[in-house]
């Protein structure tokens, strides 16, 4: 178990989760690493049980002295524990995550945390949206379909859930209720706790090497219930506090 540690005020902690990823790692890594130079910040590889050469990989960067960390499931447990094992470990102030497969372009990553920034504290999450998708036919219609019903039952005024760049104020993602599948209703979430949201357009890639750990079977009816259950989280909010300290901490 993970204990959620302090975070430092203006650190980006960005987040890969990644099962059986090192060769597509190999490549997006590095480029992170240009993308985030000159700025605060660590990269936290989850390493969700992979059997391959993702532990030698983070090894031979921390050796060279990068801010990389290495944070590793005994066994596959899927990329939304993935995520928040990467958020509960994080240092960073905002948190912004990227999937492992290379096919979200890492030079995203620092305009996505200046337009959170940029959007004030009024705002909670940055969220990507893809555009000239890369997937096969049978992923990109599938996905269109949920998120044109996720808009329709959450009204979250997000076009598309499912892309891997993010940045979102570490606060306010421990705020967020766990379940399996959160990841694709962040922007969701972080309204339901009385936060806006903010989007940038991002373009996808293709994939590098292998092929997806976390497919579109692996969701189906799962999906369809866990969209219920954000819709009924929402709906057992009635009204968020306005909350203020009389006194200060004296007083």
């Amino acid at each position: 178990m993970i204990i959620p540690k302090p975070s430092e005020t203006g650190f980006v902690s960005v987040v890969i989760p990644a099962r059986n990823e090192a060769d597509n790692l190999a490549v997006i890594v590095p480029e992170i690493l240009v993308a985030m130079a000159g700025r605060a910040f660590e990269v936290i590889v989850v390493d969700d049980g992979s059997t391959d050469g993702t532990g030698a990989a983070v090894a031979a960067w921390k050796a060279e002295g990068r801010p990389v960390r290495h944070i590793r499931h005994v066994e596959a447990c899927g990329q939304s524990a993935a995520v928040r094992s990467g958020v509960l470990a994080a240092r960073g102030e905002i948190v912004a995550t990227i999937d492992g497969d290379g096919q979200n372009d890492p030079a995203y990553i620092p305009r996505l945390v200046d337009a959170l920034i940029a959007a004030g504290p009024s705002v909670g999450i940055a969220a990507g949206q893809r555009l000239k998708r890369t997937d096969g036919l049978a992923k990109r219609y599938a996905s269109r379909f949920a998120n044109w019903l996720r808009n329709v039952i959450l009204k979250d005024a997000t076009r598309d859930t499912g892309c891997g760049l993010k940045a979102v104020r570490r606060d306010i993602f421990l705020l967020l209720p766990f379940f399996h599948g959160w990841h694709r209703y962040l922007p969701a979430l972080v309204l339901r706790e009385g936060y806006g949201v903010t989007h940038l357009d991002v373009v996808d890639r293709s994939r590098m090497h292998g092929a997806s750990n976390y497919g579109i079977f692996d969701r189906g009816l799962q999906g369809i219930l866990d969209l219920f259950g954000v819709w009924w989280l929402k709906r057992r909010i009635k009204r968020l506090p306005v909350v203020s300290e009389i006194g200060g901490d004296n007083g």
